[in-house]
C-alpha cells in the first residue's frame, strides 16, 4: 500500500460541504465500462458478423461499433454530468444525486457506514484516479461507487466518512498532528506462495469448474453457429486420450491446479498489509487491481480463523473479519456478506489482530459438547441410503458389481469425516466471547462477542425430547452461528444469560 507522504497528508483539508462531480476522467472510465457490457452482451453477434457476412459488410459491421462507441461515450459524459456528491455535517450524512432520465438521491449517514474501499484498477492506474466505494449495512444493499476521484481527496473523504463527527475532523485540523500510520501485518511473497499450497482448494476447484462448464457451453454454441461436425472434435479428444495415460493426465490436472490456486491467491493477495490508523485499519493487496479497505473494528460482527494440518506444520492460519450483511444483491434475492480475508499470519499476527479488534485474546471457558446423535442423519442420509441404493442397482446390474469397492471405501471415507466434524464440534463460552469450533479439514474458530447477538433460536425435535437434546442459533448481522445436538437444558440456561447480559449492556452491535 502506498503510504500518502507528511506534507500531502496535511493538505488534506479539502471541503466536501458543496455539491462536486468527480474528476473528468470518470468519462473514460464510465465509457470503457460501458464498452465492456456491450461487447459481452453482442460478442458472438459481432464474431457472427465478420465471419458470415463477408468482407462486403464489414464496413457497416465497423461503423456500427464505431457508433456503439460514441453512444457509449456520450452515456459517460451525460452521467459524469449528473452525477454530484456532497457531505452534510449538519445531518451527518453523505448525499449523491445520479441518474441521466431517472433522477436519484441516495442519503447515507456516517455512522450506517461499515467500510470505504479505494480501489484501482489498470485503466485507472493508467490515467491516474481512484475508485472509491462505500458500503452500508442498509436493508437494500445500497452503495455508492465513485469511479474517478484524484488520490488526495479520494484519502481525505475516506476520512470524512469514517470519523464519527465532523468535530473530530475539525480538531485533527487545528492540531495539525496526524499520527503516522503502523504497519500491523505484512504477508510476504514466500507467505502467499505457502498459501497457495495449502488453502482455498474448494474455491479453485469451484472457479475451474464452473469456466470449464462455460467454455463447453459457448464451444457448442460455437460449433452450432458455424456448423463444426462435433464427431470430428470428438475423436480427437479422444485419440489424446489414449497418447497419454489416465494417471499421467490426473498428475498435470494436479498440477495446473495447484498452479492456478498459487496464481489467484497472488492476484487477490499480493502485498497484502494491514495499517492500523487512529480508529480503524487498513487493508491493502491486491496484484494488478489494488484493493485498499478501511474498516472500523467495532463494525467488525464475526472474528473466524481456521488451520488444516499442513497449515499447522507451517506455523500460519487464514482469518476473516465477517462484517454486517449489507442487503440484497441488485441480480436477485440473495443475501450479501462483507467478509475480509487475511491470509498466511503466524499465532503472534493473529493475537495482534484479536487484541484490536476485540480488546483483548479471547480464552475459551466452559466448552459444551454435541450428543453421539448428531451422527445419525448425516450417516443415514449421506452413507448409509446412496450406498444401499447402490449395492442394489450392483446386484441387478452386473457391469456395475467391479466398482462396489469404491462403494465400500467411499461409505468408510465420509464415516471418518462426519465423525471429524462431530468431535470438532464444540461451542466454549465465557463472560464475553462465543467461540465455535467446526470443520473436517480447515478447522475454523468463530470467535462472537456477546453483545453482537442480535437474536436467539432454540429448536428440539419431538423424539428428543426424552433425551433432552437440541439446537441452537445465534442470529448476528453478519450470519449465523449454529451449535448442534446439545444439551437442551445447558442451552436454555446460556440463552437467559445472553438476554440478560444483552438487555443489560449497553453496547452497541455496530
Amino acid at each position: 500500500m502506498k503510504i500518502l507522504p507528511l506534507n500531502l497528508r496535511l493538505d488534506m483539508n479539502k471541503d466536501f460541504s458543496q455539491p462536486q462531480r468527480e474528476s473528468a476522467f470518470g468519462i473514460i472510465v464510465m465509457a470503457v465500462h460501458t464498452m465492456i457490457k456491450v461487447t459481452k452482451a453482442l460478442f458472438f453477434f459481432l464474431i457472427y458478423a465478420f465471419i458470415k457476412m463477408g468482407g462486403t459488410y464489414t464496413r457497416y459491421t465497423l461503423l456500427g461499433i464505431a457508433v456503439i462507441m460514441l453512444l457509449c461515450l456520450i452515456y459517460a459524459y451525460f452521467s459524469y454530468l449528473k452525477f454530484t456528491f456532497f457531505l452534510d455535517k449538519e445531518k451527518q450524512e453523505f448525499i449523491v444525486n445520479k441518474g441521466i432520465f431517472n433522477r436519484d438521491q441516495i442519503i447515507i449517514k456516517l455512522d450506517k457506514i461499515q467500510q470505504v474501499n479505494i480501489n484501482q484498477s489498470i485503466l485507472q492506474k493508467i490515467i491516474g484516479v481512484y475508485g472509491l466505494k462505500i458500503d452500508t449495512a442498509g436493508a437494500k444493499g445500497e452503495e455508492v461507487s465513485i469511479k474517478a476521484i484524484d488520490e488526495v481527496s479520494a484519502y481525505n473523504l475516506k476520512d470524512h466518512l469514517l470519523s464519527k463527527r465532523s468535530e473530530t475532523i475539525e480538531q485533527t485540523r487545528e492540531d495539525h498532528t496526524i499520527p503516522t500510520p503502523e504497519a500491523v501485518l505484512k504477508i510476504s511473497s514466500w507467505t502467499l506462495f505457502k498459501v497457495g499450497l495449502t488453502s482455498n482448494y474448494g474455491k479453485s476447484l469451484a472457479l475451474i469448474t464452473a469456466f470449464f462448464l462455460y467454455v463447453i457451453q459457448e464451444a457448442r454454441h460455437i460449433m452450432d453457429v458455424f456448423q463444426i461436425d462435433k464427431g470430428v472434435i470428438k475423436n480427437t479428444f479422444i485419440g489424446f486420450a489414449t497418447i497419454f495415460s489416465i494417471a499421467i493426465i490426473v498428475g498435470v490436472l494436479l498440477i495446473a491446479f495447484l498452479i492456478f490456486n498459487i496464481a489467484r491467491t497472488f492476484y487477490k493477495y499480493f502485498e497484502l498489509e494491514i495499517i492500523q490508523h487512529q480508529h480503524s485499519l487498513l487493508l491493502s493487496c491486491g496484484l494488478i487491481a489494488k484493493k485498499n479497505t478501511l474498516i472500523n473494528p467495532n463494525k467488525v460482527q464475526v472474528t473466524s480463523y481456521s488451520q488444516n494440518y499442513f497449515q499447522k506444520k507451517l506455523n500460519m492460519l487464514n482469518m476473516s473479519l465477517k462484517q454486517a450483511h449489507f442487503g440484497e444483491s441488485k441480480k436477485g434475492n440473495e443475501i450479501q456478506g462483507n467478509t475480509l480475508e487475511v491470509v498466511g499470519c503466524n499465532p503472534v499476527e493473529r493475537d495482534e489482530l484479536l487484541k484490536m479488534i476485540l480488546g483483548k485474546v479471547p480464552l475459551k471457558g466452559k466448552t459444551f459438547i454435541p450428543d453421539w446423535r448428531f451422527l445419525n442423519l448425516p450417516v443415514f442420509f449421506k452413507l448409509v441410503m446412496p450406498v444401499a441404493i447402490f449395492l442394489i442397482v450392483a446386484f441387478k446390474i452386473p457391469e456395475v458389481k467391479p466398482f462396489i469397492g469404491f462403494a465400500i471405501a467411499y461409505f468408510l471415507i465420509g464415516f471418518l469425516m462426519i465423525f471429524i466434524s462431530y468431535r470438532k464440534h464444540r461451542l466454549s463460552v465465557n463472560q464475553e466471547f462465543v467461540i465455535k469450533t467446526s470443520g473436517i479439514w480447515d478447522i475454523s474458530n468463530e470467535i462472537l462477542i456477546q453483545s453482537k447477538i442480535q437474536s436467539i433460536t432454540t429448536s428440539q425435535y419431538p423424539w428428543h425430547r426424552s433425551i433432552d437434546v437440541g439446537h441452537l442459533c445465534l442470529h448476528t448481522a453478519a450470519g449465523q452461528i449454529r451449535f448442534k445436538y446439545g444439551n437442551y437444558s445447558e442451552i436454555k440456561q446460556l440463552v437467559n444469560y445472553w438476554l440478560y447480559q444483552v438487555e443489560d449492556g449497553n453496547e452497541d452491535w455496530m
